[in-house]
């Protein structure tokens, strides 16, 4: 049985009657559990519970080991197919000398060419945080340098003793 759903087969169901359907698509109709778990044995196949709320319950006759292979390459496949999205981060200070923001944002040129996201972090200091301004200002002004090769996701923000900022490379 999975962790996440459920699944009652053979002789776990305890329902009496049954709405049988077989695995080629075949209506048996409603007849009783052991007659359904004949069939199914008969075939070599097991008996699953669909739908334990339906009036009488739906099983149907199947390979549930190979409907559960299936299931699981089915999400083995999606999961390949995500796309993971990497955020590199770039720290500064709101007094930071004019050759150490073109390094940086060399860097995130760097970042953003290889399709990865960039958040700026300016870091208040002291007294600094009387006046957020400044890292708002910092954030704007390395925004018109990296404007040419990004998309500005999300706007300069004061959270905590931080002014952030997210660019995503251009598309």
């Amino acid at each position: 049985m999975s962790k996440d759903k459920e699944v009652y087969l053979n002789d776990e169901i305890r329902a009496s009657e049954v709405r049988c359907v077989g695995d080629d698509g075949t209506a048996y109709g409603v007849i009783s559990r052991d007659e359904a778990l004949d069939i199914a044995n008969k075939m070599g196949l097991d008996l699953v519970l669909i739908a334990a709320d339906a009036k009488p319950p739906v099983c149907k006759i199947m390979d549930y080991g190979k409907f559960r292979y299936q299931q699981e390459k089915k999400q083995k496949e999606a999961k390949k197919k995500q796309k993971v999205i990497e955020i590199k981060e770039i720290k500064l200070s709101a007094k930071i000398a004019q050759n150490d923001i073109n390094y940086k944002i060399k860097h995130a040129q760097e970042f953003l060419s290889e399709g990865k996201y960039v958040k700026f972090r300016v870091f208040l200091k002291g007294r600094e945080m009387s006046t957020p301004e400044l890292g708002v200002n910092m954030l704007e002004k390395i925004w018109e340098m990296v404007q040419e090769y990004a998309d500005r996701d999300k706007a300069p923000v004061l959270e905590g003793r931080y002014v952030n900022m997210l660019v995503t490379p251009k598309k």
